[in-house]
Parts: structure tokens; sequence; C-alpha cells
């Protein structure tokens, strides 16, 4: 039943992978048009089928007043880090942005010795220098400013995802249900991107809708594929399957983009892909 349950929770999280890299995928063939506007479409369907989750459960929605304040800085910051993240996808690679998207867990390592009071060891601290080591062979500092800013613009993108997480996971350990987390993050978005999607909208075309409506059902698809996917087994065990997104993306990009991930970004990603491979490993043993 073990085994059962840890296969079932590796197919899930490779799921939730595929979906946020066709999600990653939707947003950049949606072509030219505002962030603001994808972020917003991106979260209207997730909203939507949050709604039809939550109807579903007989929890409601309760959040509890010790968790208010946890639950407007995930999505304060969840919603900055989305927005960062579809900017940095429109003007790199894919894959680059996917990687540098996937730094959080090692954001949430630092963010969590002040939200959770959580002191890292000597390993995670070494594990998290190695990891942004990798990072900066993906933002190449020596570079053009037309890909070294929107670098770093997808880098704060993982800074906003890991603050996110550790508030999810502050609110979780209190009793907050999924669903709740969800649709007040995407209710958040909704109405932080809804200004700027009425006074900039751009005509979209049927196509460019439904690209960002399939953007939405992708992460739609991770949230609930990745939350599944840790009901089945512990995070330690299978949270290294999350990185096959930067491989789906990567492929995606090469197939339908003519993307080619550059040879310095192959190398920040196998860095960050090594390191995370370590400590998964590490973690199992423990």
């Amino acid at each position: 039943m073990i085994k059962n349950n840890k296969l079932k929770g590796i197919i899930c999280i490779l799921l939730a992978a595929f979906g946020f890299s066709l999600m990653t995928f939707f947003v950049r063939i949606s072509g030219d048009l505002p962030t603001m506007q994808k972020a917003f479409f991106r979260n209207l369907v997730a909203l939507f089928v949050a709604l039809v989750a939550l109807a579903k459960s007989e929890t409601g929605f309760k959040v509890g007043k010790g968790n208010r304040l946890s639950l407007f800085m995930r999505c304060a910051f969840g919603t900055s880090g989305l927005i960062a993240n579809f900017y940095a996808i429109d003007r790199l690679g894919i894959a680059d942005a996917n990687m540098l998207n996937k730094l959080s867990p090692f954001f949430a390592i630092i963010l969590s010795i002040f939200i959770l009071k959580e002191v890292p060891n000597r390993f995670d601290i070494l594990t998290t220098i190695v990891a942004f080591t990798g990072a900066l062979f993906i933002i190449r500092p020596t570079g053009a400013f037309s890909s070294f800013f929107p670098a770093l613009v997808g880098l704060f993108g993982g800074f906003g995802a890991g603050t996110a997480y550790v508030f999810v996971r502050k609110m979780t350990r209190n009793g907050v249900q999924t669903p709740v987390i969800v649709i007040s993050f995407s209710g958040f978005s909704c109405l932080v991107t809804l200004p700027f999607l009425i006074k900039d909208y751009v005509h979209m075309t049927p196509w460019q809708l439904t690209c960002l409506l399939l953007a939405g059902v992708g992460a739609s698809l991770g949230q609930f594929a990745i939350t599944t996917a840790y009901k089945y087994a512990p995070a330690k065990e299978i949270s290294v399957f999350d990185y096959t997104q930067v491989i789906f993306a990567a492929l995606l990009g090469i197939i339908f983009l003519g993307e080619t991930p550059t040879f310095l970004s192959i190398i920040g990603y196998t860095i960050i892909i090594g390191v995370a491979i370590i400590r998964w490993k590490k973690n199992l043993k423990e």
C-alpha cells in the first residue's frame, strides 16, 4: 500500500509539472498581449475551478482569525511572483523562465527562518548557495540588458512563489483547506490585475483567448495535482520530480517554438536539479 501511494504521488506530481509547463507554453504562444491581461485570464479559470471544488466539498470557506494575515501575504507574494513569472516567460526561453521559478524551494528555506522560525542546517545553507550559483548561469549578469533584466524579474518570480509557499505551509498547519487558499489567491490576483486589464485591454483573437484559457486549465491541473500528490506521499519522497517541469518546458520550447537552451543555461539547470536530487536523497535517509 505504501509503495502504491508513493507511485500515485509521483504520477500526480508529474501531472502537476506537465500542467504548469503547459501553462507557460500557452502563455507564451498567446502572443503580444499585456502581462496583466494574461495573468487575469489565467487566474480567472483557476478561480472557477477552485469554486467548483469548494462547492463539492463539505468544509466551506473557513479561514480563521489567526490566518488572515498569512492568507493576505500568500496572495500578495503569489500574485507578484506570478506576474513576474509571466513577464519572464514572454522575454526568455520558457525553460529558463521555468528554471528560475523553480528556485522557489530554496527561497522558501531562507524565508522560513523569518516566517516560521525554522533554522536551516549547514547542508540546507550550502545547497541553497550552490543552487543560486546555478541561477547565475541562467541569468548571465554579463549578458545584454534585454535578457538580463527579464532574468532578474524571473528570479523575483521564484522569490514570490517561495514566500507564498511558506505562508501556505503556515496556514495548512493551522487547518486552512487548499480550495480556500486557491480561491483567495486566484480572486486576489484577478482583482489586482483587473484595473490594468480595463486600462490597457488589447483585443484578442479567438486563438489568443483560447490559449489563455488553456493556460488557466494547465495551471489548475498543476495546482490540484500537486496538492493531491502530497496527500499520497511526503514532500521529501517525491518533491524532486517537480523539476521535470523544466524538462517538459524545454521540450515544448524545442519542438514548437524552436528554442534551444544555451550551453550556460544547461549548466545552470544541471546544477540546480543536481542540488535538488542531492537534497531529495538526503531527506529519504532521515
